[in-house]
Order: structure tokens, then sequence, then C-alpha cells
């Protein structure tokens, strides 16, 4: 007749293998569903584009785009030692752990555990008396050392949905720092093409402070010889003097603006040499922009938002599994001795125990299906999110279109707008040498001239920004 524990330790072993068998068969399926992109609203090409082409600025590395010498070197110290870059890399070191944890989430765990125990029970204890009848002591010592493993199956696919969350946070903090990039470069190039304009405007403002002076000493001269009273000369002094304010403010200006630089750049606050003004400022005439649907892989922020949907996505596949049963494997073994003289005693202290759980959650106040739940609404929550950024890439790249269209026509008048008003100041300097015009013509034409020339600097300004901002709204600054 068969020994009863042999026929026990087959039953256990056959139930064990079963449960294997059938984890093994669930193991080929995934709770949730797979991620699929949500349909997205997208014209087929730009406002004001006449023909699409796949070609893009995007693609052009900022090197290649920037050509200035000077703003190269600013754009290469920024990305380098600016801190909030900085920042957003280390976001990526700590998501590669993360990352590297997940991949060994399928593993089992495996702990060592050494213990010893000494025990005094009462003599009049059943411990106490046991003690004495069978070991004939009065105390009772306990020396384990064992390794424990534990190994929860994959039945639902929940490991392998948390390791594609994992996987698609590290992505989306990747793309969220290349976002980080682009921004930083297109802030770094309208700094300092804003520097540039500061320039152009403050030696506007002295060429005309020294055109207000010669104004004001001809009409204290035109005073003196009785041709005009002394409201002219006051006059033309109060029009030098707003002339002459612009200087501290512009110049303030430009060294706040320099600050900015600095900082951006991870310096200390100071001076920034150039060696170029605004005019010689130049960007890439061909401002192609691509497709309108290449800005969902080539925009880093949209790519950041699709990933945290991806994320989400695979969430609901972990809060759905953590619902259904789940099969967790246990063993441990090793040496155990009541006494410490015979613990390393092989084979007669050697144990082993194995175990096979099925845990299959009944009811713990609605805490699982909440989950779910909200798992499902924060998958939605990033799916509007993902539309959202597409449509605002869209209309970023509309708005910058639209600005380097509009401001090349305000350009070309605002530069005839100056030539005709410097005409014009120097025709009525010689109309008042000739007493054919009054000293009101002289300071009107002065102030429009003057007026026009900021102007136009700073329409120039507008325009070099506005194809900084249509790279960046395409993708382009983190190659």
């Amino acid at each position: 007749m068969p020994d009863p524990s042999y026929i026990i330790m087959k039953k256990n072993s056959l139930i064990i293998y079963a449960a294997l068998l059938i984890a093994l068969t669930l193991n080929a399926c995934k709770a949730g569903k797979n991620y699929q992109r949500p349909t997205v609203q997208l014209p087929e090409k730009f406002a004001g584009v006449s023909y699409a082409d796949t070609s893009s600025i995007a693609n052009i590395q900022w090197k290649q785009f920037f050509t200035d010498t000077t703003l190269q070197g600013l754009i290469d110290r920024g990305i380098k030692y600016n801190y909030n870059l900085q920042i957003a890399v280390k976001r990526i070191d700590i998501a590669q752990q993360q990352v590297k944890q997940a991949k060994l989430s399928l593993l089992p765990q495996l702990n060592l555990q050494v213990t010893g125990q000494y025990n005094r029970p009462s003599d009049n204890s059943l411990n106490g008396l046991s003690a004495s009848s069978f070991l004939g002591s009065k105390h009772i010592e306990d020396y384990n050392a064992s390794l424990l493993l534990s190994w929860e199956l994959d039945t639902w696919g929940k490991i392998r949905r948390q390791q594609e969350s994992v996987m698609a946070q590290y992505l989306q903090t990747y793309e969220a720092t290349k976002a980080v990039q682009t921004q930083l470069v297109a802030d770094i190039a309208q700094g300092y093409y804003n520097l540039l304009m500061l320039d152009r405007q403050l030696t506007i403002a002295k060429q005309n402070l020294t055109l207000s002076d010669s104004t004001v000493n001809l009409t204290r001269l035109l005073k003196n010889a009785g041709e005009v009273n002394l409201l002219a000369v006051q006059q033309a002094d109060a029009q030098r003097q707003t002339t002459a304010l612009l200087i501290p403010q512009l110049e303030q200006s430009i060294t706040i603006q320099e600050n900015a630089l600095q900082i951006l750049t991870g310096q200390l606050p100071g001076a920034i040499a150039r060696n170029k003004g605004i005019e010689a400022a130049e960007l890439p005439t061909s401002l192609n922009t691509g497709l309108p649907a290449a800005l969902l892989s080539r925009r880093p922020d949209v790519r950041s938002s699709e990933m945290a949907l991806v994320a989400s996505n695979a969430q609901v596949g972990v809060a759905q599994a953590n619902m259904y049963p789940s099969l967790t494997i246990t063993a441990q073994g090793g040496l155990q001795s009541f006494k410490s003289s015979n613990w390393f005693n092989i084979p007669g202290s050697l144990f082993g125990l194995a175990t096979g759980t099925v845990l299959q959650p009944i009811f713990r106040n609605r805490t699982l299906k909440t989950q779910y739940e909200v798992a499902k609404i924060q998958r939605e929550q990033a799916v509007l999110q993902f539309r959202q950024s597409v449509l605002n890439a869209v209309g970023e790249v509309s708005n910058a279109l639209v600005q380097n269209q509009k401001l090349q026509q305000q350009r070309q008048i605002a530069t005839g707008q100056v030539d005709t008003l410097n005409q014009a100041v120097k025709n009525a300097r010689l109309l008042f040498k000739s007493d054919m015009a009054n000293y009101l013509e002289v300071i009107t034409a002065q102030t429009n001239a003057l007026q026009a020339q900021l102007n136009l600097a700073s329409i120039q300004r507008q325009q070099l920004g506005a194809v900084v901002e249509l790279y960046r709204s395409l993708g382009g600054g983190w190659q």
C-alpha cells in the first residue's frame, strides 16, 4: 500500500503543475486594450501655404539654422549650462532607473534570511514542560538560514502593462526634455534679436539727439537774429530732451536684456559682446513647413503628450488586471536546527517548502473598481490633452506663418516711410533756414522720422522673431 504522505505530495505537485499550466495559458493575453492613436483633426496643409511639401525647416540643426557665431555661442552655452534643461535631463536619468527596474519585474524575487532565536519558557507552561520532556532543556533555540523565493505569474498581463506604462513615462520625459531645449533655443534667439533691436534703437536715438542739438543751436541763432521768438527755442529744446530721454531708457533695457540672456545660459549677469547689427542678421529665406501630419512625430511636446496617453492606456490594463485572480508561487529552503552546533549539519538540517496561491479579490470596499473607473477617466483626459496639444501646434504654426507674411509687408512699408521722413527732415531744415517753414514743421518732421526709424527696427526684430517662432512651432531646435 502506498505511503499516504507520498500520495499527498503527489496531489500537491499536480495542483501546482495545473496552476502553472493555467498561468502559462493566461499569460498569452493582456488585460486592457493595446494602444491605438486617437483620431485628430489636421488640415491637409497649413493656411497660407500654396502647396504641401514634406521638407521642413524643423529638420535643420540649430547650428545650421542660426549662422550668427555670437548667437551660436549663446545657444551652445545655454544647452550646456541652463539649469532648467539640466533639471529636465535629471528627470530622464530618474526615468531610466525606473525602466531598468521594470525590465526585471517579470522575474521572481529572492531574499536571504538568517535568524537565531532563544526562548526560555516558564517551567509550568506547556512549552516549558514539552522542552523538559523532549529536549531535556529549559530553553529552546532555533537557528534558520534560508532563501525565500516569491514569484507572481503575469497571468493577465498586469506586469507587462506596468512595463508599458513605465516605458511610456520614460519616453514622455525624454520628449519633454527635447521640448524644453526647443523652447530654450527659441528664447535665447528671441532675446538676442531683441538685444540687436535695442542696439539699433540706441544708435538711432543718439543720431537724432545730434540732429536735435543742431536744430536747437540753429533756432537760437535765428532768435538772436530776431527771426524767431523764445517759444521756438523752448519747443526745439523740449524735442531734444524727449530724444535724450530715450538714451538712458534704452541703455537700461539693453543691460536688462543682457542679464536675461546670461541667466538663460547659466551665467552670472553681465555684458554680452556682439559685432553685428540687426540689419546684418540672417535667417533661412526658404521657410518650408512640411505637412501638418508631421507635427505628430516632430513636435516634442506633442510626442510627450502622446506618451502620457500611452502610459494612461497601460494603467487601465493594470487596474483591470487587479480585479482578476492572481497566482503567486513561493518557495523556501535552507538550513534549520534547534542547536547551533548542528546548524550546518548537512543533510540533516536541510528543509524545503513550496506553496502555490491563487488570490481572487471579492470585496474590498469598491477600491479596485474605483481604481479601474478612475484609470479609464484619466485615459479620456489624456486623449483630450493630446488632441489639444495637436490643435495648439497647428495654431502656433499658422500664427507664425501669417506673422512672417504680414511683417514682410510691414517692413517694406516702414522702410519707405523712413526714407520719406528722412528726406522730409532735410527739406524742413532747408526751408526753415530760408524762413519758408516754421520751427514746428521742423520739430514735427524730426519727431516723425525718429518714431519711424524706431518702428522699423522693431518690425525687423519682430520679423526675425516670427521666423524663430515658426522654427520652434514646427519642432526645430532639439537637434
